[in-house]
């Protein structure tokens, strides 16, 4: 046997395993204090929380969503590994309400920062029978069994001015969670307020003048839209997108698209056209998508909130006969 040989392959073999020792710390590490790559590991729910967090976190996060696109967020169940990516999120920010595995998942988190966007703005809306909704009322939300306030309508993204409170929010605990980088949040928080103002005042132009106020939707997730421009908004099936209307429902909505001059039933990207186009066959209306923005996905008329938003606000004012 060849001594000489023997020992400095037994060390080789010791400094690989010393290395390896030491990768694996590092990378514990990391995992421990929520950062990846010398970057904040944001944690995102589904799109509306992704949007934000990529555009007051920039260069200075690396953020992952929970739910991928084209999945209805409604009803995502976590796997292990989402599990584990909320456990070494240094930063978790998503909305209660929404998503109820993903909210009971995030309480059992041992992440740092968990941030509700539920509590960054006023949850003004409650449930009603019907889904209907206008200026002060609500959409129909509480059978899907939101977590948050007894029925509360947690859509408050589709708001511009909602979702600009939200976005300070934001920017104030990403700040907090990260304060070596507390400016470059800051202006970037500065930067979507402002673009989202300028998105409120195109809407609020847009929708100031138009033939009827009423609107006809799958999805009763435009309470928040209806109530800031003036608008009626009526839900085929209150918040689940899925569910069936009852006879009565349908027979009410069709007296509706008569009275109020009504030319459109909106259907959306990730649930099923079949009830809107069947109505809309019933009545003799159009159809038209109004994207409730909970994901992007091909089907998507823009590639990010903003864009998808100025086609939402296109598809109203051509539904209800507003100036473009």
């Amino acid at each position: 046997m060849n001594v000489r040989r023997l020992i400095p392959a037994t060390a080789a073999a010791g400094a690989v395993a010393l290395g390896l020792m030491a990768v694996s710390a590092c990378s514990t590490s990391n995992a421990a204090d929520g950062s990846s790559g010398g970057k904040l590991k944001v944690v995102a729910s589904f799109y509306p929380m992704q949007y934000l967090a990529e555009e007051i976190g920039g260069d200075r996060v690396s953020v992952s969503t929970l739910t991928k696109p084209g999945v209805e967020p409604h009803d995502l169940e976590l796997g292990p590994r989402q599990t584990a990516e909320l456990n070494e999120a240094g930063y978790i920010l998503y909305l209660k309400g929404i998503q109820p595995a993903v909210d009971k998942a995030i309480a059992q988190s041992e992440a740092k920062n968990k941030v509700d966007a539920a509590t960054l703005t006023k949850l003004e809306h409650h449930g009603t029978e019907g889904g209907h909704s206008h200026e002060g009322e609500a959409a129909g939300h509480d059978e899907h069994g939101h977590e948050g306030e007894a029925g509360a309508d947690p859509h408050i993204w589709l708001d511009p001015v909602k979702y600009a409170e939200v976005a300070k929010g934001v920017g104030k605990s990403l700040e907090k969670a990260d304060p070596d980088h507390a400016a470059d949040y800051r202006k970037n928080t500065d930067a979507l307020v402002t673009r989202l103002g300028g998105l409120n005042t195109t809407y609020e132009q847009g929708l100031k003048s138009t033939a009827t106020k009423t609107f006809i939707t799958t999805h009763a997730a435009f309470g928040y839209l209806a109530e800031r421009y003036g608008l009626d908004q009526e839900a085929i099936a209150g918040v689940d997108p899925e569910s069936e209307p009852s006879p009565a429902r349908i027979k009410d909505l069709q007296a509706i698209a008569k009275k109020d001059k009504v030319s459109t039933v909106f259907f959306e990207t990730l649930a099923s056209d079949k009830t809107a186009r069947t109505l809309a066959e019933d009545t003799g209306l159009k159809t038209d998508v109004l994207d409730p923005l909970e994901g992007i996905t091909d089907k998507s008329k823009g590639a990010d909130y903003i864009e998808v938003m100025q086609s939402n606000l296109a598809a109203l004012q051509k539904a209800l006969g507003g100036a473009k």
